[in-house]
């Protein structure tokens, strides 16, 4: 059984499929004929054959797969079946001056470049539910949990906001790849091409509307690497955002719920589970392993690396899958997200109010005698009368015993929050 339906969108997954990366390699094949009849170095009628058989259609991506187990990747078969479909004089010119790791890693970024634009909707899509949620949630007051118990009051405004901030930022980092074409032949040196070499890779480049690398990057790793980092953190902050609906989503909790209609158990009728959230989690445990094989990759032998560069060509497509997956998870969660404001207040402790109290009485005894008394009052039956033992006044018991009345900044950090959102929206 395979499980990516589970975790991934339909969509996304065909981005990264065989097919997907078929295409890609072909689209290699075609721009690099495209570019060299432009250079002069190969006919113009030999690019346009070649051109014209670059059709994924036209080839099996299983069986190329398959014949790519000898010379260890797929290119190398693609390159014979690409010389057979295009025949006549055309097929000694496919392929001219590049070597197979330029076709794979070229196809790699154009993967890359067009999941990415699937990635980014659906992250565009939970930003915009949190900005939401911090709107509309700016006055619903709640507990700050540190440690998994209640701390101090806050809103739930707030904590949608720190979940948009932290996700603007990961985009950011996601957004700032910046994808370069492959080329350098057999070692790096392009001396296939000669004097046309140079000339050939600013065409390729713009051919593909990549941008054009200083040198090539056959061992140099960091493009793959920093885009494999930049998707496991931003499918650790999805992650994050999953659980912390699926914390207040508890039994015992009970202040959001997902959306009707999903988490079902197979032998408990009443269940709910927060299955959106849990897949998001799920998801970017797998992304952090793929960022793990990418970033190993960094260490490569000499010119040409052995077996890093073909370790990265799955965990790479699996990032950006598991990543996009996650991101529509915690979409479909936040979007139709039950807040219950009343369970929230309900939920709030007395002692909540114990670090507020500690403060006003600090001003009469100094901190550490208040932190001590109010300790003690926290600790007694009523917290209220214990309160009023310690020596605070019927009203300053009313106002800490208020949680509304200690939100400190809450409120400006959603403006802030919101304001960064609409900047980079």
């Amino acid at each position: 059984m395979t499980f990516a339906a589970i975790f991934v969108p339909d969509e996304l997954r065909d981005a990264v499929s065989d097919e997907a990366w078929l295409q890609a390699m072909l689209d290699f094949e075609g721009a690099l004929a495209s570019a060299e009849a432009r250079a002069g170095v190969i006919p113009q009628e030999a690019a346009q054959a070649i051109a014209a058989s670059c059709r994924g259609d036209l080839f099996d991506a299983a069986e190329l797969a398959a014949a790519g187990r000898r010379p260890g990747n797929p290119a190398e078969p693609l390159v014979r079946a690409l010389r057979e479909q295009v025949g006549g004089e055309g097929a000694g010119y496919v392929h001219w001056g590049a070597t197979s790791q330029d076709v794979m890693d070229t196809a790699a970024v154009l993967v890359s470049r067009r999941a990415l634009v699937l990635v980014d909707r659906e992250v565009d899509g939970v930003a915009a539910a949190c900005a939401r949620l911090a709107r509309d949630h700016r006055g619903t007051v709640m507990a700050a949990r540190t440690l998994l118990q209640q701390a101090v009051p806050t809103t739930f405004g707030l904590k949608a906001a720190g979940w948009l901030v932290s996700l603007l930022r990961a985009r950011r980092g996601v957004r700032a790849w910046q994808p370069s074409v492959e080329l350098g032949g057999a070692a790096g040196t392009l001396a296939a091409l000669g004097d046309d070499g140079l000339e050939v890779l600013r065409l390729l480049a713009e051919e593909l509307e990549l941008a054009e690398p200083a040198v090539p990057w056959h061992t140099n790793r960091v493009r793959i690497a920093e885009l494999g980092c930049a998707l496991a953190v931003t499918a650790g902050v999805l992650a994050k955002i999953g659980r912390d609906v699926a914390l207040l989503a508890q039994t015992e909790v009970g202040e959001v719920r997902e959306p009707p209609g999903s988490g079902g158990s197979s032998t408990m009728p009443h269940k709910r589970n927060p299955v959106g959230s849990a897949l998001a989690v799920a998801c970017a445990e797998q992304v952090r392993g793929c960022a793990t094989v990418l970033t190993a990759a960094l260490v490569q032998e000499h010119e040409r690396g052995l077996g890093g560069w073909q370790a990265e060509w799955g965990p790479l497509s699996q990032a950006l899958a598991y990543t996009g997956g996650a991101a529509a998870h915690v979409r479909g969660v936040l979007e139709g997200l039950e807040v219950d404001a009343e369970r929230m207040r309900a939920n709030l402790s007395d002692v909540i109010g114990a670090e507020h109290a500690s403060f006003v009485l600090a001003g009469r005894v100094g901190r550490v005698e208040a932190h001590e008394l109010i300790g003690k009052a926290a600790r007694t039956e009523s917290f209220r009368a214990g309160l009023l033992g310690a020596g605070l006044s019927p009203g300053d018991v009313d106002r800490v015993l208020d949680p509304s009345t200690y939100l400190g900044a809450a409120d400006a950090f959603v403006d802030r929050a919101l304001a960064l959102y609409e900047e980079e929206w």
